[in-house]
């Protein structure tokens, strides 16, 4: 029998603090619950039941999943195939069904390798997507009319992204181990739900949620290789290294980051390697129909084309589109370099994909989707959080409407291209707002509601609690009041030093 150790001999552990509960840090979220009783009382017993929050969340995510596939219904049961106009005026359209027949899946093409017929010569979808597409394919039964082939290749897609919004679900859920219930800004997203079979776009987003999870556990290669597979998917994922990069550089952990950089650059090398040596043509489809589509929905630039006597020429668009991106970059940088305390990944992370989805030449409106787990991470405030929703969702309507309008021939049905500027602006600006309030928790650490507690960077995995080595501006030169400050360090953040909530 091994003998007991003794108490000079054993150190205590301390104690895992609690986890923050919205119903007492949140007052929208205390108002909420009382939908189903109110806040969570002192004395409750906490941990002692399967229902924990992760399981919770998961679960409302999924029935909000299955919410939006019922919002679907009309056009499952026929608008997607009778009626130019009904799969906008029910708010109900997918590119799913569509492109099952339109991108040769029907006829058992290979994408990438197969010419296409018609305009769009081969997929137009990076390769991890291309993948997922093909894998529903096959699940897909080959008999039966066109209509019920749709049908069932929608419904194969449907259960291949709830397990994607799981993922993500629990991803943001752990990310941050005292705030597990933040994840319920995800799971209860009315634009999440809306968008969520629009298109394929939940893989990256899974994906890159994943990856935010491993990063803040310290596993630097796991991250990597989730952010390629992302990029792999979806080009957005690409931007995280960025912030990523000033982060490290300001704490001094290139190990960490190069080693985060390698993987990455090896798992998108494996996913697009085959495909670009054998099938280079289809592989680049991708690339160059981004490069050579023209101003779309629901950008800024759409509405100065539609009120421009003189429209820019889509090269115009693309090289002033990438000048403000480029811009965006180097304020996000300077941002990270000069705040007064080093600012979280999730915040940064967010903006500069923020930033892209605001200069991008298209806005559709599932891509509010990789906002959705970033918002949650960078400003968990459910005030703050359902302004920038009430936009998305606003503009979900607007597009919608704009399209009835347009494919309704004299009847006019739905909204004009005025009302359809006035959707876009609303959600420039829901997606400003949410901006400014994370630059704002940036420069003014103390109205970070994750950092009030004295927290540094949960989701920093490495970067949490890191000593700074590379600073710019009044950051770099504390007051010298500082160094005559008798007695021990107040915490950044902590409520001490807010008093109070926000």
């Amino acid at each position: 029998m091994w003998p007991m150790p003794s108490a000079e001999t054993t150190q205590a552990s301390a104690p895992e603090p609690d986890p923050v509960r919205p119903t007492t840090a949140d007052e929208v979220a205390a108002s909420g619950s009382e939908l189903i009783g109110g806040p969570l009382g002192r004395h409750a017993l906490l941990g002692t039941s399967w229902w924990t929050p992760v399981r919770v969340i998961a679960l409302v995510a999924i029935g909000m999943f299955a919410l939006g596939l019922v919002q679907k219904a009309p056009c499952y049961n026929g608008a997607w195939f009778f009626g130019a106009s009904s799969q906008y005026t029910h708010a109900c359209y997918s590119d799913i069904p569509h492109l099952y027949n339109g991108r040769g899946f029907a006829d058992g093409l290979v994408p990438y390798f197969d010419r296409l017929p018609g305009d769009m010569e081969y997929l137009e979808y990076p390769v991890l997507t291309g993948v997922f597409m093909e894998v529903a394919a096959w699940l897909t039964p080959g008999t039966g009319s066109m209509q019920d082939q749709q049908q069932w290749y929608w419904m194969a897609n449907a259960g291949m992204l709830m397990v994607c919004v799981a993922v993500i679900a629990v991803s943001v859920a752990r990310t941050h181990a005292r705030r597990p219930w933040d994840g319920l800004l995800v799971a209860l997203a009315p634009a999440f739900a809306l968008t969520a079979t629009i298109n394929w776009d939940l893989l990256a987003v899974a994906l890159t949620a994943a990856a935010m999870l491993m990063w803040s556990r310290g596993r630097s290669v796991a991250f990597g290789v989730l952010l390629g597979l992302a990029t792999a998917a979806k080009l957005y994922p690409l931007f995280l290294l960025g912030p990523l990069l000033v982060l490290c550089w300001r704490a001094g952990k290139w190990r960490d980051f190069g080693r985060a950089l390698a993987a990455a650059v090896v798992a998108w090398l494996v996913v697009n390697l085959p495909v670009m040596l054998f099938a280079f043509d289809g592989w680049s489809k991708f690339y160059t129909f981004s490069q050579e589509r023209g101003v779309d929905f629901g950008s800024f630039w759409l509405i100065l084309v539609q009120n421009s006597s003189d429209p820019l020429s889509t090269d115009t668009v693309n090289s002033l589109a990438m000048l403000l991106m480029l811009l965006c970059c180097v304020g996000v940088a300077a941002l990270a370099f000069t705040a007064p305390r080093r600012p979280r990944f999730a915040q940064l992370a967010f903006l500069i994909v923020a930033a892209f989805i605001l200069t991008n030449k298209v806005y559709s409106p599932q891509y509010v989707l990789w906002l959705v787990p970033l918002a949650a991470l960078a400003r968990p405030k459910w005030r703050d959080f359902l302004v920038w929703q009430a936009c998305e969702v606003t503009y979900f309507l607007g597009i919608w409407m704009y399209l009835a309008y347009t494919t309704s021939g004299d009847a006019h049905k739905g909204l004009p291209t005025d009302g359809y500027h006035w959707a876009i602006g609303v959600h420039l600006l829901g997606t400003l707002y949410l901006c400014a309030v994370v630059v704002r928790d940036i420069l003014m650490p103390d109205r970070d509601v994750v950092r009030r507690n004295g927290e540094d960077d949960p989701s920093g995995g490495v970067l949490d609690g890191a000593e700074d080595v590379f600073v710019l501006g009044p950051a770099a030169r504390p007051p010298r009041h500082d160094a005559q400050v008798d007695g021990p360090p107040v915490e950044w953040g902590s409520e001490k030093t807010t008093g109070g909530s926000l």
